[in-house]
Order: structure tokens, then C-alpha cells, then sequence
């Protein structure tokens, strides 16, 4: 039997495995009606979100399909979008189904049990994890099979890459117009705690984390994971024939068999009685740190034996390892800026005594400095990749850090889910230390939550480098000249590029928290007995605001992305094209990092705070951290990580429209 049909295999071991994690979940308690009424809202709210975004996409999409069939006179292209869409959106949906159902189930756990619920909240991120990995090789298994021809899985990552930008932009723009809202009005106005129940925004907050941090964080890696299989793929064919095309996938069924066994590793054991919440927490922290070590410690064992059996020399070899090592350092960077645990966290809130002020500029400052270091590595990586590999190189690193996306994504998704579990639990009145063991799982999923997100803007880098290369080897140009005027006036247009598609989306979440604001008073003020507890308020209100929101936030920049590439190649040329390409990226990856950071570091000063530190909830210093953080929600959970969106995307847009240009 052929090497291509076993690969088919692991794909479908992945599927098979998130379903049966699915079904081990649901046989554990959702606890308490007053619980399950909480979680079936949010469950009910982000299924409504999720069908509406859908109805807008089918629409949009059979455009670019259309557009697609008449450009290239054939059947293959539209389809296989189209495909590559379905994949995309069908993955997210069920890991985000799965994690709206794990929620409750992780609070109802932490009454009894800290390891239990810890287990319970990490087995719904491997729902996500594993159905990313396995339906993204599946799918590209699928298409390479049924076309035959390597150059037309371009349009299956367009399909994925449109994906990407409509659920990480609207899902972002929900989670952060809701949350905004939410704080401004019920912990800054009212001092109401946050998930209070009483705050008719915190439904669509929670909503929010399953729409934006699940979802859209799993179209935004599924996108990355594919592009940098096929963009490997297309080059590898290009320049070693049959064997370069076939290392990516390897390398990736690889990477999810050693995802499966390393993520066994990401369990604590169940002490009821313990109660010393923070080493709890660590204890937490250090299983799934020691999960992920040893998935890419497999990887790189695997990665060994796969190029030394293919091409008898160690080359390509080193360029896996260096993705690999690429995407761990720039992960333990953004741990350092952003941890409570950490100076630079702790710098920030030390400021929160000065006010509002010195809070967002230290901020800015721990943002900035973040960048640094993470461009440094990806810049050497680019350079020794290219020198072990060339440009077939560049995008194997990119399959090298993304070769273990599975146990990743399980670690990153796992954050959402505790997020959700801590607001049941206090929404639904648990008892205290049910609610302080819930407050620790959500602290741990605040570090793997911003260590994703560095992760993520990493991975897109070098995913948006194998675009770059493949854009270049698809017009045939072997080098650029920087002194062609057209190449620069491409790499202004693409530098601008960023600050205007993350000025649309910031715009986007201030409005939306101005009408989630103004709703919130509204029912404060109408509502009678809604302060006191007496009387319920109504969360579909908001639900419904932070949705036509969002919706709306899609249409702008995801023209401007689409449009762009085509307008400056029509009027300046195919290079000037690759200048856009170039100018994006170079900007976009510290801006991203810049603001993922700033906002994860003002995220954890705040709980630095409510912790008990500088005087704890309700003081002054706590305030000026609630401001900081509300300026930092949008950074971290919608502008940062759409920029991979738009650096991928870019790429992708820019080779499918070849054809016309040519």
C-alpha cells in the first residue's frame, strides 16, 4: 500500500479521538439547574452568533467562488475553496460546541476536585486541538488526491484563509465589545464583581470567549497549519519533485501522533482536600508545559528519521528543529511580559498607584520592548533556514513549528473554557472555594491564553514567509531590486496597510462597547430590583448588540485585504505586489506582538491586583488596572491576532490572482 494512504490514517485517529473526549465530558455532571441555565445561554447565545456569521459567509462566498470559476475556466478552483471553507468552519464549530458544553461541567468539577476540573477543562481544548490537526490533513489529503494537481490546493487554503478572517475578526470583535462593556459599566460605574449575574452584558462576555478565543483561534491556526502544509508542499514539488512534496505531510501526521502522546502527559491528580489554590495552579501550569515539551520532543525524533530516510542528509532536518525552537522561544518571551509572576506584569501594576496614566504607559512600554526579541528569531530563523534549505526551507520551519499544532491549540483553547468555568461559578453562586479553585484554573488559562497568542502571531510569520516564497517562485523572480520605485511604493501600501486594518477593527469594538454601555445603564436604570438581585435582566439585549456588531465589523477589512493585492498589481505591477506582501509582514508581526502583549500584561496586572496586592479589588490602583485592561482587551483579543489573518491572507490572495496579472 502507498505511504499517501496511511497517512490517511492519522488524520482520521485524530477525529476519532476528539470524539471520544467528547463523549467522556459529557458523562460528567453539569451540576445545578441555575448552572445549566448559565451554560445553556451561553451555549445558545454563541450557536445564534456563529449561524448568522454563516448565513453571511455562504453569500460572500459563493461570489468568490464565482469569481474563482470564471478566471480559471474550470470547475477544480471553486470547489476546492469552497471545500477548504467548509473545513475551516466546520472544525470550529464543533471544538466550539464541545467547549460551551465542557464549561459547566469544569465548574460543577471544581466543588469537588481542583485536578478533576483542571482535566475536565484541558480534555475540551483537546477537542479543538485534534479536530484542527486532524481535519486540516484530512482535508488536504482529500483535495491533493482528488485533483491531482498541487497547485490548485491554493484554493483550499483560500477557503480556510477567508474562514480565518471573518471568524477571528467578527469573533474578536464580539468577545471585546461585550467585555468591554460589561467592565466599564458594572466593575468601573457600579463595582459590581465581574460575572456578576446581575450585568446584563456578562452572558455576551462569555459568549465572547467561545466565539473569539475558540473558534476564532481555531480558524486562525487551522488557516496557518494548511497554508504552511500546501505552501511546503508546492515548493518542495517545485524543487525536489514527488519526495519534497511529500515531507509535509509526514511531518504533520508526525506531529499529531506526538501530540496524542504527549498530551496524555497533561493530567494532575485529584487531591480534594488540597487547598493551597496556587500551587494547584502550577502544578497546572508545569503538566501541560511538560505535555508540550515532550509532543515536540517526539516530533523532532520523528522529523529525524523522516528526512534522514528521504534524503540521507540532515539539512532540512536542522530547518524542522529551528522552526521547532523558533516558535518555543518566542512562546517563553511572551510568558515573561505577560505573567503575573513576572516583573514586567508587576512593573505595570506598581504603576496603577500613579492612576490611569502611568498604567497605559507602562503598558505600551512592556508591549513595545516584547517585540523585540520575537523579530530577532524570526529573522534568524528566516536567514538559517534559507541557508540549510533555501525557500523550500523557509516554509518546512514553518510546518516545524506548527507540527505539533494539536497539543498547542489543546493548551491555548483550554484558557476559553476556564474563563467560562470561572464566570458559572460565580454567576451561579457557588460556594467560595469552589470559586477560588475556578479563579485558579482561569489564571493559569490567562498564561496559556497569551502564550498562544505569541505562538500564534509566530506560526503566521512564518506561514506568511512560505506564501512570500511561493508568491515569488510562482512569478519567477529570483531576487528583487529595492531601488525599483514600484517595489517600494508596494512595501509603503503594505506597511500602512496594518495600522489601517487594526484602526478599523479597534473603531469596531469601541462602538459596539458604546451600544453594549448604553444598554447595560439602560436596564441598571429601568430594570427595577435588578441591583438588588430581585429581578433578572435580559442578556439576549446585549447578545444581540455585540452580534450586528460584529457583523458588521467583517465587511470593510475584508475588502481592503482582498482588494489590495489586485488594485497594486493591475496598477503597479507583480512585483510591487511581492512589495506588499513584504511590507505587511515586516510591520505587521511587532505590531501584533506589541499589542497581544501589552493586553495580556495589562490583563494580569489587573489580577495581579485583584489577588490582594496593592490593596485588592475596589481600591485605586484596581480601577486604574480596569482601565488599562478595558484599552488592552481589543489589542490582545482582536487587532493583534487578526494580523495574522492579514499577512496569511494577503499571500494567499496574491497567488490566486496570478492569472489576471500575468
Amino acid at each position: 500500500m502507498s505511504i499517501v494512504y496511511y497517512l490517511f490514517i492519522v488524520p482520521l485517529i485524530a477525529i476519532l479521538f476528539a470524539a471520544y473526549i467528547t463523549w467522556e465530558i459529557k458523562k460528567h455532571s453539569p451540576g445545578s439547574d441555575k448552572m445549566k441555565e448559565i451554560a445553556q445561554a451561553i451555549h445558545r447565545g454563541a450557536r445564534v452568533f456563529l449561524i448568522k456569521e454563516f448565513k453571511v459567509m455562504i453569500g460572500s462566498f459563493a461570489l468568490v467562488a464565482l469569481f474563482l470559476g470564471l478566471v480559471n475556466n474550470s470547475f477544480w478552483p471553486p470547489l476546492l475553496f469552497l471545500f477548504g471553507a467548509f473545513c475551516s468552519a466546520f472544525a470550529g464549530f464543533l471544538g466550539m460546541t464541545v467547549a460551551t458544553q465542557t464549561n459547566v461541567r469544569t465548574a460543577k468539577a471544581a466543588e469537588t476536585s481542583f485536578g478533576q476540573s483542571f482535566n475536565l477543562a484541558f480534555a475540551g481544548g483537546k477537542v479543538m486541538g485534534f479536530l484542527v490537526a486532524g481535519i486540516g490533513l484530512l482535508g488536504v489529503l482529500i483535495v491533493w488526491q482528488l485533483s491531482g494537481e498541487v497547485s490548485l490546493l491554493i484554493n483550499f487554503a483560500l477557503g480556510a484563509s477567508l474562514v480565518a478572517l471573518f471568524m477571528r475578526v467578527s469573533g474578536g470583535v464580539y468577545t471585546k465589545s461585550a467585555d468591554v462593556g460589561a467592565d466599564l459599566v458594572g466593575k468601573v460605574e457600579i463595582g459590581i464583581p465581574e460575572d456578576d449575574p446581575r450585568n446584563p452584558a456578562v452572558i455576551a462576555d462569555q459568549v465572547g470567549d467561545n466565539v473569539g478565543d475558540t473558534a476564532g483561534m481555531g480558524s486562525d491556526l487551522f488557516e496557518s497549519y494548511v497554508s504552511s502544509i500546501i505552501a511546503s508542499m508546492i515548493l518542495g514539488f517545485h524543487f525536489l519533485g514527488t519526495k519534497g512534496l511529500l515531507i509535509p505531510l509526514l511531518l504533520a501526521a508526525a506531529g499529531i501522533l506526538s501530540s496524542l502522546i504527549g498530551s496524555s502527559f497533561a493530567r494532575i491528580s485529584i487531591k480534594p482536600k488540597q487547598r493551597d489554590f496556587s500551587q494547584q495552579a502550577k502544578a497546572a501550569r508545569v503538566a501541560m508545559q511538560k505535555a508540550t515539551i515532550f509532543a515536540n520532543l517526539l516530533l523532532i525524533i520523528s522529523s529525524f528519521f523522516i528526512v534522514k530516510n528521504y534524503f540521507g542528509g540532515l539539512s532540512y532536518f536542522y530547518v524542522i528543529l529551528i522552526g521547532l525552537m523558533a516558535g518555543y522561544l518566542i512562546g517563553e518571551i511572551t510568558n515573561h511580559y505577560t505573567s503575573e509572576e513576572r516583573k514586567p506584569v508587576h512593573r505595570i501594576a506598581e504603576a496603577s498607584k500613579e492612576g490611569p496614566s502611568g498604567v497605559i504607559l507602562e503598558g505600551i512600554v512592556v508591549g513595545m520592548k516584547s517585540a523585540f526579541l520575537p523579530a530577532l528569531i524570526i529573522g534568524g530563523a528566516t536567514v538559517l533556514a534559507f541557508h540549510f534549505g533555501g525557500f523550500y526551507g523557509i516554509a518546512l520551519a514553518s510546518v516545524g513549528i506548527l507540527g505539533t499544532l494539536a497539543m498547542s491549540l489543546s493548551t491555548d483553547c483550554y484558557g476559553p473554557i476556564a474563563d467560562n468555568a470561572a464566570g458559572i461559578a460565580e454567576a451561579a453562586g457557588l460556594e467560595p472555594e469552589a470559586r477560588r479553585r475556578a479563579e485558579a484554573l482561569d489564571a493559569v488559562g490567562n498564561t496559556t491564553a497569551a502564550t498562544g497568542k505569541g505562538f500564534a502571531i509566530s506560526a503566521a510569520a512564518l506561514a506568511a514567509l512560505a506564501w512570500l516564497a511561493t508568491y515569488f517562485q510562482a512569478i519567477k523572480v529570483d531576487s528583487v531590486n529595492f531601488l525599483n520605485p514600484a517595489l517600494i511604493g508596494g512595501l509603503f501600501i503594505g506597511s500602512a496597510l496594518t495600522f489601517l486594518f487594526s484602526a478599523l477593527l479597534i473603531k469596531s469594538v469601541n462602538q459596539g462597547a458604546k451600544q453594549i454601555v448604553k444598554e447595560v445603564r439602560r436596564q441598571f436604570r429601568e430594570i427595577k430590583g435588578l441591583l438588588e438581585g430581585v429581578a433578572k435582566p435580559d442578556y439576549n439585549n446585549c447578545i444581540g448588540i455585540a452580534t450586528n456588531a460584529a457583523l458588521k465589523s467583517m465587511i470593510l477589512p475584508g475588502l481592503l485585504l482582498v482588494s489590495t493585492p489586485l488594485i497594486v498589481g493591475l496598477t503597479l505591477g507583480l512585483e510591487a505586489v511581492g512589495g506588499v506582501l513584504v511590507g505587511a509582514l515586516v510591520t505587521a508581526f511587532p505590531l501584533a506582538l506589541f499589542m497581544a502583549n501589552s493586553g495580556g500584561a495589562w490583563d494580569n496586572a489587573k489580577k495581579y491586583i485583584e489577588a490582594g496586592n496593592l490593596g485588592g479589588k475596589g481600591s485605586p490602583a484596581h480601577k486604574a488596572a480596569i482601565v488599562g485592561d478595558t484599552i488592552g482587551d481589543p489589542f490582545k483579543d482582536t487587532a493583534g491576532p487578526s494580523l495574522n489573518i492579514l499577512v496569511k491572507l494577503l499571500g494567499v490572495v496574491a497567488l490566486t490572482i496570478i492569472p489576471l496579472l500575468m
